[in-house]
């Protein structure tokens, strides 16, 4: 038996379309899904000749979605299919699968893996100085803590009213807080900027960062950061009986290497820095998984319709306006823009399903094990391939979301960012280094690996990546995070 086909066959190119419906086409197209159904349902509220019908096609008994050729897409494997060859078709918005991302009893379950994608401050350091406070005691004093930082990472209270408020000695929430503040963001907890600033440079000191003396006479002298602030660098070197060059130098090292706002430093891992927040939650404009949840099958790609139900020109309008003759032309004008909508939506499905084809056939590897995988492709060279203008191709990728397998929505427009495979290898790199390792140190150790960048793109890219220079990663220490 022959591999079923799933996707309706096409073999029309655009430049044969009348240029209303290209035009159409073209506009719709652009259109997140969102925004489509949008504007189709005030097509239909305003054109008496355009409507929706609801989907009559049998559905599977297991999954309930619409069969295409008498098989279940999701359920059925058609007979002969190439693992290779993806199986795709148009899938009803509230019709779309929601696969188990992991199929291994040892992979992370989604719901921890979305957690250590974005924390809020709080929880990071609580995981972090949970293994130094066995004692229940501490860690109440902990949590208590934890919950009054205010939204620079300081503690929005004094020790001894934290004390007061927790019925205990003075002496054990300082212990508590010295714990607190040799976490990532080091100087978290801490009661005052200045605090955070010794409790930071303390660690690089601890670290072997070489720390200029008057580094710690400016920040130990209570009014230190006050006269340098109100009087400046003339009066604090009297303040503090230095040359004032060599306090300009202490305040140098201290605006380059330190922040008295911990909160507001890259954090979230010491090495890669604080991971960006998620985007907002937003429907998928495709959604690809595995038969059957099976990893070595073929991929299962659901171009979602924007509608549920199709739309279609309402055939008993059609019929009075064909009848009424030259008194019905305001009909048939309706019928015609009717006509338009219905052939646009279907070229632009089209378009989509011939476009998810070719992406998923190129691109599994990317699809099922990441960035590194990803195969160099440009618009350009997918619009030849599929027989459309550039332009097309650009109106169909641009502001497009794709879930993937693993449970990630990704902009479609990521499939042909050759940039990935590089930013992929330069976090592996950071995230392995023994040393911190320059822009310039890396740029060599992508070139030996095959990615031939300068020292600049690797500074772009550790940007995008928001991974911290070499300086911060060594001074915000050596450890993992999580």
């Amino acid at each position: 038996m022959p591999h079923l086909q799933f996707a309706p066959a096409f073999t029309q190119t655009q430049r044969h379309l009348p240029n209303a419906v290209l035009a159409q086409t073209m506009q719709f197209l652009v259109q997140p899904l969102a925004d489509l159904a949008e504007a189709l349902r005030a097509e239909v509220a305003a054109n008496p000749a355009l409507e929706i019908v609801e989907d009559g096609r049998r559905r599977c008994s297991r999954c309930h979605t619409p069969l295409v050729a008498g098989q279940c897409p999701r359920c059925s494997r058609p007979v002969a299919a190439d693992p290779a060859e993806p199986i795709v078709f148009v899938s009803p918005p509230e019709d779309h699968a929601t696969p188990l991302p992991w199929r291994d009893e040892d992979a992370p379950d989604p719901e921890e893996v979305a957690l250590a994608q974005h924390v809020d401050l709080p929880t990071y350091v609580a995981r972090q100085i949970s293994p130094d406070l066995p004692d229940p005691a501490a860690r109440r004093i902990a949590a208590f803590l934890l919950a009054n930082l205010n939204d620079d990472g300081l503690l929005s209270m004094s020790v001894p009213q934290a004390a007061y408020a927790l019925r205990v000695a003075p002496a054990q929430v300082e212990a508590v807080l010295a714990v607190m503040e040799a976490a990532d963001p080091v100087g978290v907890g801490a009661p005052s900027p200045r605090e955070a600033l010794l409790a930071q440079v303390r660690y690089l000191a601890a670290e072997g960062e070489a720390v200029p003396a008057a580094v710690f006479a400016v920040l130990e002298h209570p009014r230190g950061l006050e006269t340098w602030a109100e009087e400046g660098g003339e009066a604090l070197a009297a303040l503090l009986g230095l040359e004032e060059d060599v306090v300009a130098e202490a305040m140098a090292y201290i605006a380059q290497h330190l922040n008295p706002y911990p909160a507001r430093a890259a954090w979230g891992n010491r090495r890669m820095g604080m991971t960006p927040p998620p985007p907002p939650t937003a429907m998928p404009d495709v959604i690809i998984s595995f038969h059957n949840h099976d990893p070595r099958g073929p991929l299962v790609v659901e171009v979602l319709a924007p509608l549920q139900g199709h739309l279609r020109v309402n055939p008993l309008f059609r019929e009075t306006a064909r009848r009424m003759g030259a008194a019905g032309e305001a009909l048939r004008e309706q019928v015609e823009r009717a006509a338009l909508v219905v052939k646009s939506l279907r070229q632009r499905e089209n378009t989509m399903l011939r476009l998810m084809r070719l992406l998923t056939r190129e691109q599994r590897e990317f699809i099922v094990h990441g960035d590194e995988h990803l195969k160099p492709m440009t618009r350009a060279r997918m619009a030849e391939r599929l027989g459309v203008s550039e332009s097309t191709m650009s109106r169909a990728v641009a502001g497009k979301l794709v879930q993937l397998p693993s449970g990630k929505v990704i902009p479609l427009a990521r499939f042909f960012d050759t940039s990935l495979p590089v930013r992929a290898a330069l976090r592996r790199l950071v995230a392995s280094e023994g040393r911190p390792q320059s822009d310039a140190e890396l740029a060599r150790q992508l070139k030996a690996l095959g990615f031939p960048v300068a020292r600049r793109t690797v500074a772009k890219y550790r940007a995008i990546e928001h991974i911290p220079p070499a300086y911060q990663r060594r001074a915000e220490g050596q450890g993992a995070a999580w």
